[in-house]
């Protein structure tokens, strides 16, 4: 509790800590005591996303308890204040962070003067942050950057420059892809590389692609055991991004991630056949119930249409990755079903089975791992095959159940159950060993720069064909 009270100090004195000269508490004793120390230190800029505070929700050895936070004024960064604080406070393992605070509308500019820490965290509005990035970067700092790094096809050459410029001056800049630490995803990535199970990964075609990734979210939801409220602008896709460039990005990172593990991509790998956009409509008593806004803002009346809000955030990808067929799609819901929550639905084809994760009411929205063994071969001697390939991870107590004539049920233990938001702890982990290293495995770099090329080009046809 007392590591945060220069939080609360910064939050309840208003006249001192919200205006363009508001003071840091605590600030001048994170000087060489806390660097010598720690080999980290957090800079969290702009945070309008509750992932800022998700990255915060562990404690990690090399990592300065002190993080420095600028921020412009707005309840944004109050309520990422509330979310440390909670974790600072909660009964089980509780965090120590010390959240030193800068609040004015030259906060960006204070960062880069101040320079109080080494790795900046990102996640906010998604319209800023290509200019965050490229301005961190000049500055020599190693940035962890929420997903999607650009929303834009415009902002694409200038993310390529930022990554030629980090590689330059010799630090990482990274996206936190929490997806890849999901036991079911893990699982089918590492019984696509069985060939005595899966055989190859077939070629597809338009009509029936070889890798299915569907995403369906909502916006209203629980976030750490609390009603999440949104900002406004989280509602205007000129902020953050439409839904074809924004969750997107997790999906067609795990194609690339899953179906061409370790390999170097480039955007010539990348042929976009289709891409479409669509919007989901919000009442304003929903907009209001999810944001705490009466109205809707000026900055959405562009988008309101006979008294509803039009939120582009639904988006289908069909394209091809190196010549294998793949199709992404996400949608956003209001809210989730009862005792349902986001879903996601995944189909790797192969030469021999086909390895499917289903999250529907069957599975009671629990990520389900399904091999089917379409292709005939004799169950028993295939089931003895998937056995001997789940003996051979790193994963204890993995169960096989027949529930049907040729489709056998993963069982995975609860204790690899990991939730999302750990997952934003096990990225961070993942981040900072690559910093230690000084630098990111080879494939990563011209991977993200493959990913943001195919989501940015598929919203460009999008609004092409619309």
């Amino acid at each position: 509790m007392n590591r945060f009270i220069s939080v609360v100090v910064c939050v309840l004195l208003l006249t001192s800590c919200r205006s363009g000269g508001s003071k840091r508490q605590s600030a001048e004793k994170s000087g060489d005591t806390m660097e010598n120390k720690y080999s980290v230190q957090f800079i969290t800029v702009d945070p309008g996303h509750f992932h800022a505070a998700l990255v915060q929700k562990v404690m990690y050895d090399k990592v300065s308890p002190e993080v420095h936070v600028y921020a412009p004024e707005g309840p944004d960064y109050v309520q990422h204040l509330d979310r440390i604080e909670s974790y600072n406070n909660r009964a089980e393992d509780p965090t120590s962070w010390e959240e030193i605070v800068y609040i004015g509308q030259d906060f960006f500019e204070r960062m880069l003067e101040d320079s109080k820490g080494n790795v900046v965290v990102l996640s906010g509005n998604n319209k800023k942050k290509a200019e965050y990035i490229a301005r961190s970067v000049n500055a020599g700092l190693n940035v962890l950057a929420d997903k999607p790094m650009i929303i834009s096809p415009d902002d694409f050459p200038a993310l390529e420059e930022a990554f030629r410029l980090a590689d330059e001056k010799g630090i990482l800049l990274y996206d936190i892809m929490t997806e890849r630490y999901e036991i079911t995803t893990i699982l089918q990535k590492l019984l696509s590389q069985k060939e005595e199970v899966f055989g190859k990964l077939l070629q597809g075609s338009k009509e029936d692609p070889a890798v299915t990734k569907i995403s369906v979210h909502h916006f209203s939801k629980i976030v750490s055991g609390i009603p999440l409220q949104r900002p406004a602008w989280f509602f205007d896709v000129e902020q953050q991004g439409e839904g074809i460039v924004d969750v997107t990005t997790h999906l067609v990172d795990l194609i690339q991630w899953e179906c061409f593990p370790e390999q170097i991509l480039n955007p010539t790998d990348i042929n976009i056949s289709e891409a479409r956009r669509w919007p989901t409509v919000m009442t304003k008593s929903e907009f209001s119930a999810v944001t705490g806004f009466k109205e809707f803002p000026d900055f959405l009346q562009k988008d309101v249409k006979d008294g509803s809000l039009e939120v582009y955030s639904n988006g289908e990808i069909l394209y091809q990755i190196k010549g294998i067929w793949a199709r992404v799609s996400v949608t956003w819901n209001y809210e989730s079903p009862p005792g349902g929550g986001d879903t996601h639905y995944s189909i790797m084809r192969g030469s021999r089975c086909d390895l499917t994760i289903k999250q529907g009411a069957e599975e009671k929205y629990i990520p389900t791992l399904y091999v089917e063994n379409i292709r005939g071969e004799n169950i028993n001697e295939f089931t003895a095959k998937l056995k001997d390939a789940l003996a051979s991870m790193p994963y204890e107590a993995l169960e096989i159940e027949p529930v049907g004539k040729n489709m056998l049920r993963i069982n995975v233990p609860q204790e690899y159950r990991i939730s999302h938001e750990e997952h934003f702890g096990q990225v961070s982990s993942s981040f900072l060993e690559y910093l230690d290293r000084g630098k990111l495995p080879e494939w990563e770099v011209p991977g993200m720069i493959t990913k943001y090329f195919t989501t940015t080009t598929a919203l460009k046809k999008a609004r092409i064909n619309k």
